[in-house]
């Protein structure tokens, strides 16, 4: 069962099986329909009807439309981050280069695989809310505390902001890629991971001497 409980936008927590059950169909048909019409277009009577449910089980849950996207972001990230833990986690504790390219791989890999991912991976398109932090952040939180921890680094604020910087950079490379090709191009996906090992290398490498500051 998918970790759904915690999610903040929601207006009330399924306590029972079948409610938890009922929220994953509702969480499922708006990903399918994100695929199909795109985030204007969708509405919470099409996601209510795919996923065979009354609409006031969609509102027993979120207040509107932004509000079930912004769920789904988050199960999204929460799904991500158990990715790269798994990923990063058969990656040798000194192989920098290969836990940042497990962390950019598995994002291509849900980019290309993972239902309405393309419109709404960790964040809902539109402006965030006052108070909200934005997507990157949440993200760059995530996987800056997952490298720290695999590569032994202290999880301080040059480890966050040099992973914030990294978050960023890919973001806009990547849809530049995948709007190239729908499929991600791969030599400009090949790029990013050319900049990703570069910028990194002031962050994880150790400085002349060999001695790792």
């Amino acid at each position: 069962m998918d970790p759904v409980q915690h999610l903040t936008s929601l207006r009330r927590a399924p306590v029972q099986q079948r409610s938890a059950e009922r929220l994953v169909r509702i969480l499922d048909a708006c990903a399918d329909l994100l695929d199909e019409v795109g985030y204007e277009q969708l509405t919470t009577r099409a996601v209510a009807d795919r996923a065979q449910v009354p609409i006031g089980s969609v509102y027993r849950f979120f207040d509107n439309k932004r509000a079930l996207a912004d769920a789904l972001a988050h199960r999204n990230l929460d799904r991500y981050a158990d990715r790269i833990a798994r990923r990063v986690g058969e990656v040798d504790g000194t192989d920098w280069r290969g836990a940042v390219d497990a962390c950019l791989d598995e994002y291509l890999t849900m980019k290309r695989t993972v239902p309405g991912f393309t419109l709404i991976d960790f964040g809902v398109p539109a402006p965030p809310t006052e108070g909200e932090p934005h997507a990157n952040h949440q993200v760059a939180d995530r996987v800056a505390a997952l490298l720290a921890a695999h590569l032994g680094r202290p999880l301080d604020d040059a480890l966050r902001r040099a992973v914030l910087v990294g978050v960023e950079a890919t973001d806009s490379l990547l849809h530049l890629a995948f709007r190239t090709d729908p499929a991600g191009d791969e030599a400009l996906v090949q790029e990013t991971r050319t900049l990703l090992h570069a910028y990194f290398a002031h962050t994880f490498d150790p400085p002349p001497g060999g001695q790792d500051g």
